[in-house]
């Protein structure tokens, strides 16, 4: 058994210094995604985004609103309050707050004082769903949200899902961004023996990170390949393209295609997954995802196949991703990384996300 040296230990740690790592502050001035556009209702819906509580709900209007989840009186969470009209009556005292977070009435009083009131953030609907903005509002430019066309485009359709995620942004990014553990974590799903070697390209830019691994040829996953008509076929493609494009954005763009056929006349299905990372917490995360295709787009029963089998795939990262939390949580453990030649996105993605929040602690 080979154990590193005191050196190689030392050296590695020192370059995960560098990286974002679990217990690196988070990142608020960015847009994340609160929820799935049928997800806030005339019903209080309470989530905890960034270790903030807020309470979220739509106007009579249909105007979604996110408030801070608490009555600035005794610090009661509204979520367990009512609404009447387009205002918070909080539960335990009465207190009145208006959908831009005033308070407006105090019942035990005739007179309602100015200036009081709690923390409202902004809400921006876009195709199935509802983004946030948590840090400095004078920022929140809505043209900085992610491009995500496919989403609202009759040429694609797709599915939509949630995982409540017992690990944190950082690890599920890294996992992201190095798509070698489909060989292994995700062997009895969407993965295949030869995806791991396969040939792969880096385009590393300022705060977009992108590798494409070409797996040609290849036999394609049951999932892929029953749905495309490629199954069994030894001569498929497949082009995955996993890009980082925000702290609260991945997107996995598929190619396939059997390699046998001219180009000139081949048939190429294209899917879109955008994995969505909103933390929770530094160890917890809302995991959304919205998985798209260009293909069967009215074929109900290949639609739900497809779903099953990705949701599978992506509850083993959910489970496996858990584990690792665990094992980062053990204080009696000498944790050191090593990272090797294919890690080069996943690092940059870190070493970006550790930049953000060291830049952010600066300004605050």
């Amino acid at each position: 058994m080979t154990i590193p040296t005191v050196n190689i230990i030392e050296a590695c740690r020192k370059a995960t210094d560098k990286m974002a790592d679990k217990d690196t502050p988070l990142i608020y001035n960015e847009w994340y995604v609160a929820g799935f556009k049928e997800e806030i209702g005339r019903n209080l819906l309470a989530r905890t985004f960034l270790n903030k509580r807020v309470v979220m709900y739509r106007t009579l209007e249909g105007q979604p609103v996110a408030l801070e989840d608490r009555c600035a009186h005794r610090s009661f969470p509204l979520s367990k309050s009512h609404l009447e009209g387009n205002e918070i009556i909080c539960g335990y005292h009465g207190f009145k707050y208006n959908n831009v977070g005033n308070l407006v009435d105090i019942p035990s009083q005739k007179k309602c004082p100015h200036g009081i009131g709690i923390q409202t953030y902004k809400l921006v609907e876009k195709g199935p769903l509802v983004w946030i903005w948590l840090g400095n509002q004078i920022l929140a430019d809505e043209e900085k949200i992610p491009d995500l066309y496919w989403m609202d485009s009759d040429d694609w359709a797709a599915t939509t899902g949630y995982f409540f995620h017992p690990g944190n942004y950082v690890s599920m990014h890294e996992n992201l961004m190095d798509l070698t553990h489909l060989t292994f974590l995700h062997a009895d799903t969407i993965g295949t023996p030869d995806y791991a070697s396969a040939p792969y390209k880096m385009d590393l830019k300022e705060g977009h990170y992108k590798l494409i691994r070409e797996v040609v040829p290849t036999t394609l996953s049951p999932v892929w390949g029953e749905t495309t008509g490629l199954a069994g076929k030894n001569t498929a493609a497949r082009i995955a393209t996993s890009e980082f494009l925000s702290p609260g954005l991945h997107q996995v763009s598929v190619s396939f295609y059997d390699s046998a056929v001219d180009e000139s006349i081949r048939q190429t299905f294209k899917i879109h997954t955008a994995h969505i990372l909103t933390p929770e917490t530094n160890n917890t995360m809302h995991y959304f995802i919205v998985h798209g295709r260009d293909f069967a787009l009215d074929d109900q029963e290949i639609e739900e196949y497809m779903h099953e089998q990705l949701f599978a795939a992506f509850q083993e990262d959910v489970v496996g991703l858990g584990a690792l939390e665990q094992v980062l949580d053990d204080k009696d453990m000498h944790h050191f990384e090593i990272s090797v030649a294919s890690d080069a996105p996943a690092v940059a993605t870190r070493i970006y996300l550790k930049k953000r929040a060291d830049q952010e602690s600066v300004m605050s």
